[in-house]
Formats: C-alpha cells, sequence, structure tokens
C-alpha cells in the first residue's frame, strides 16, 4: 500500500499539486476492502488433510544442497531439468574458455566503482548539454536500487548434448537504465530497415511462404535453417556498435528524437563495455559481445547481422529464393542443387571470423514454431513441437484470473489453423490441444466454447471440410492482427496485486474507488491499469538462479 500511495502522490507532484486528503481516504478505503475480500471465507472448502508444503519444500532445497543439484526451466520450453553442480560447472568452464569473452576479476566487487563511473559519465553528457536534465535524472543511478548483474545457464534440452545458454540476469544493473532508453529508441528504426528480411512471428512466415510457393515451389526445392553460433557472445564489442552507425547513415539519420546520433553512440559503446557480474562468488568483465538479458544487446546483434548479410541476401533474392531471420536463425528455400548450397554456406562462413554458421537443409525444416515441408512439390506446414515438449499449460486449478485461462485454449486454436496447411493436420493438432488441455484440468465445456469462440470470430458457420478449409484458413491469416498501440507512461499507472480467488471483484471495486477520490482531481487524467504479481508458486520457490553451495 504504500508503494501505491507514493505513486500516487508522485502524480500529484508532477502537477505541482499536494496530493492533500483524498490520497490518505483512498488508500484507507482500500486497505479495508482488500482486508475484507482475504477475510472473506471460500465457498468450498478441500476435503482431506492438509499437506504441508512449505515442510515439503525445505526437505527438496535440502536435498538439493546436499546432493549439489541444479534444478533449471529448460531454454524454450516448460520442462525442468535436474542437473549437477560439477557439470554446469564444466560447461561453464569450457563455454568461457572457447568463447574468451569473459575477463576474470577473482573476489573484487566492480559494482561501487561501476555506480559511479556511470554517474561522472552522465554528468559529463548533462554538463556539455548533450542530454537534457530530464534524461539524466531518468538515466542516473541510485546506488540503494542497482545489484550487480549474475550468470546463470540454461540447458537446451531440445539439441543434442544438452548445450548451456548462458544468461546475464541484470534487472537492476546500474547501466538497465540507458540499456532500455537506447533500445526504446533503435529497435523500431532497425525494424523499419530489416523489414524486408526479418520476421517476429510464424504467422509472418506463413504468408511470405504461401506467396512464395504459389510461384516458386517445385519437387526439388530446397529448405532449411541456419544458426549462428554464439552470436550475441562473439561479436566484437566496437564493431557491434558500429553497426548502429551504419544503420544511421543507411536510414539518413543525424539525429533521433532530438538526441545526436554520436551521443547515443557514446552511450551503446558505454553499455557494451561495461558489463561485469558474479558467477559462483567470482567476478567477471565482458570483454567480447554483449549480455544475453541486456536490451540493447538484441538491437546490436540484429544490426551487425543485418550488414553481414546484405551480400546473403542479395544472392538468394537473385535466384528467385527467400531468406528470412529471426535473431540468430535463419531460414531459406530455394532451388539450388544440395552440393551448390552446402558450397555458399561455406563461402558466407568465410565473410566474417567473428559469424559460424551451422546449416541443415532437405525437403523439410522447423523455424520458430512452425513445421515446413515440401511434399512432392506442396507446401504443408503446421505447428511444431520440440523433442523436449510436455503437454504443460497454466493448469486450470491455479491461482489465476479466469480470462487469462480462457485465453490459452484460443491462442493455441488460432494457432493451429494459422499454421495448419490441411484439414488432416488442423485436426491432429486441435486432438493433441484437447488432450493436453484435459490433462491441465481444463473442463471440457470451457475448451469447445474457445474453440467455438474462434469459428464464431470469423464468421464460420459451416462445418470445416476439405473443400472449404483453406478458404476459411487463408481469412484467419489475412485477418489483421491487433496490435496494441504503446503505452504512454504520462497518463498510465500500473497497480499490482496478488490475485486469488476473492479477489475476482477487485477490479471493478478498484476503479469505484478511483473514480470516487480522483474524477474531479488534478490527476482525473491518470489511468490506473491493474495487474497480478507473479504467484510464489514451486517453481519460483525451488529454481534459483544464483547458485548457493
Amino acid at each position: 500500500m504504500a508503494t501505491l500511495q507514493r505513486k500516487i502522490e508522485h502524480r500529484f507532484f508532477e502537477k505541482k499539486v499536494s496530493p492533500g486528503r483524498p490520497v490518505k481516504l483512498f488508500i484507507d478505503e482500500l486497505d479495508l476492502l482488500l482486508q475484507k475480500l482475504h477475510d472473506t471465507p471460500l465457498a468450498t472448502r478441500i476435503k482431506g488433510k492438509k499437506k504441508n508444503y512449505s515442510h515439503l519444500i525445505k526437505r527438496l532445497k535440502f536435498k538439493f544442497k546436499l546432493t549439489n543439484t541444479i534444478l533449471r526451466k529448460t531454454d524454450k520450453s516448460k520442462v525442468f531439468h535436474l542437473g549437477r553442480y560439477e557439470d554446469y560447472q564444466k560447461r561453464s568452464d569450457e563455454y568461457m574458455d572457447k568463447t574468451k569473452a569473459y575477463n576474470c576479476l577473482g573476489k573484487h566487487d566492480p559494482l561501487p566503482d561501476l555506480i559511479q563511473r556511470t554517474n561522472q559519465y552522465l554528468l559529463q553528457l548533462r554538463l556539455a548539454k548533450w542530454i537534457t536534465q530530464k534524461q539524466y535524472e531518468q538515466l542516473c543511478v541510485r546506488p540503494n536500487e542497482v545489484e550487480l548483474a549474475h550468470l546463470y545457464y540454461l540447458p537446451k534440452t531440445h539439441k543434442p548434448g544438452i548445450p548451456l545458454r548462458p544468461i546475464i540476469s541484470g534487472i537492476k544493473y546500474p547501466t538497465k537504465k540507458i540499456s532500455k532508453f537506447l533500445d526504446d529508441l533503435l529497435r523500431p528504426l532497425f525494424n523499419q530497415m530489416a523489414i524486408q528480411t526479418t520476421v517476429s512471428s510464424g504467422v509472418e512466415l506463413i504468408k511470405l511462404l504461401d506467396k512464395w510457393s504459389q510461384i516458386q515451389l517445385k519437387e526439388e526445392t530446397l529448405l532449411g535453417t541456419i544458426d549462428v553460433v554464439d552470436l550475441y557472445t562473439m561479436i566484437p564489442q566496437i564493431e557491434g556498435v558500429l553497426a548502429l552507425r551504419k544503420m544511421f547513415e543507411h536510414l539518413k539519420l543525424k539525429q533521433i528524437n532530438g538526441i545526436k546520433i554520436e551521443i547515443i553512440i557514446r552511450l551503446a559503446r558505454f553499455v557494451m563495455v561495461n558489463n561485469y557480474f558474479e558467477y559462483d562468488g567470482i567476478y567477471y568483465h565482458q570483454i567480447r559481445g554483449g549480455a544475453m538479458g541486456s536490451p540493447l544487446t538484441l538491437t546490436i546483434a540484429n544490426c551487425y547481422m543485418f550488414f553481414f548479410e546484405r551480400d546473403i541476401v542479395k544472392q538468394i533474392s537473385n535466384s528467385q529464393g527467400l531468406y528470412i531471420r529471426y535473431i540468430d536463425d535463419i531460414f531459406i528455400i530455394i532451388n539450388w542443387p544440395l552440393r551448390h548450397l552446402m558450397k555458399q554456406i561455406d563461402r558466407w562462413n568465410t565473410f566474417d571470423v567473428n559469424i559460424k554458421l551451422t546449416a541443415r537443409f532437405g525437403s523439410n525444416a522447423d523455424f520458430l514454431d512452425l513445421y515446413i515441408e515440401n511434399q512432392n512439390g506442396q507446401l504443408f506446414t503446421t505447428v511444431y513441437h520440440k523433442p523436449s515438449y510436455e503437454p504443460y499449460y497454466l493448469p486450470f486449478n491455479s491461482v489465476h484470473p479466469l480470462h487469462m485461462k480462457k485465453n490459452i485454449p484460443f491462442a493455441m486454436i488460432l494457432r493451429a489453423m494459422r499454421y495448419c496447411s490441411t484439414l488432416q493436420g488442423y485436426l491432429a493438432e486441435r486432438g493433441k490441444l484437447r488432450t493436453a488441455l484435459l490433462l491441465n484440468k481444463y473442463p471440457n465445456k470451457l475448451i469447445d466454447q474457445q474453440f467455438n469462440r474462434l469459428l464464431q470470430r470469423f464468421d464460420i458457420n459451416e462445418i470445416l471440410t476439405i473443400n472449404n478449409y483453406n478458404t476459411y484458413r487463408q481469412k484467419v491469416i489475412n485477418s489483421p492482427i491487433q496490435i496494441r498501440p504503446p503505452t504512454d507512461h504520462g497518463i498510465t499507472m500500473f497497480v499490482h496485486f496478488t490475485y486469488c480467488s476473492n479477489m475476482r471483484t477487485f477490479p471493478r471495486k478498484f476503479h469505484e474507488l478511483w473514480r470516487k477520490y480522483f474524477n474531479e482531481s488534478p490527476i482525473n487524467d491518470i489511468i490506473p491499469v491493474l495487474g497480478t504479481k507473479n504467484v510464489h508458486n514451486l517453481q519460483r520457490r525451488l529454481v534459483h538462479t544464483r547458485y548457493i553451495k
């Protein structure tokens, strides 16, 4: 409640008005409302003896520590992985030795010096009038609000040998504000520049493939994927920042939102060369690449790849092929002999010593969550499930708002119709989805309602058959995807609360209280947006990215 009160008072101060009595009255009445809701007994009670889950969790934690076991949520899936501390340590050492991207600092904590240098650098920019006072206040570091990043690894159980993906968690890192500020400026520019060669979802790829295959697809057409090995880590820091300058020159920009290009380059360089983190009690400085977890790293990696791939894109386009990239994954479909294609990939691997490409080509491929196959000159697509896939969705009996649970079957069946090129494939995927939802305690009636919601939304008033499926599927694919407008943080205030079954009426009652006290106040233009906090579930209690020996 104290946090919410400070947020509301801050909005009054922004209007240069004293908060006054209404804020205290609102907080007091809201507090009473929450007490009343939490004290209301549940309509139904769980029969039988209540299990002592806290004791069970303590025993599990003790067992993990005793046996040097690490529990991790796997990369790109919802599966959990149990590993030995020794194995993680060995693979971490191998990864650091292979990439040569990290300099060990021993036990010397670099955080105090980094805080001082960050604030000093921002102050110099402010005194030189290269950033505004508002930007300086927005980006400067408050020592009591930051902490050093830490490294952890996610096991890639869907790949042979279960390699590890390094993640540098820096939610409260000193340069995180600068990184986010720059990324908000630069990512839309990259998206504009690379609109012809990148996709952000499987739906976009489906549209491109459908159009391309109508003219170019043949029985001997090859398709496949290319993976960029360790993209985030292998990009040189200075060359990565210079890729941003190339983007500005390509787009013929001299400033963005009133900020000179030179200042953006300087800030980006400061972020890239000041990545420090802790792993297993030892401190490291990243001297190559960017931190996987920093917002700016993604945009810099994308820009670097854009200029690396330009000759490749031109070569593929001249041969009437299709080239698409999603960050470090590339999809190509082209009418080349396999030997010639592999020879070209070997040649592309000589373009840049920092970029290594590994390829797999044939008559089928999986890209993002889409499976694609050339069936004798006919394009076949369906939903792709990784080998590590488990039929797990948010359990229906979990403590989450009902609208979240309803949206899961609707979103999944919508994806199935967009991705599945044949009625048989769609029905098979729908059957798998129903089984998975039933396993997660979803009522059959709710599943049917959400499946039918898809048909109603797109005015499908007849039974799907082989004859009409493609027509209706094209209607679904070509329907515009609703894109939420960017949030205006100047008039939006986020309020988070812990959801439980008794809190179903809380959003409505909260807004009634808000209108009662602030509808005629100086902050009547502020829109409160309610959201639920993450539940302190078993995953959050057992999975810790900081390993404590």
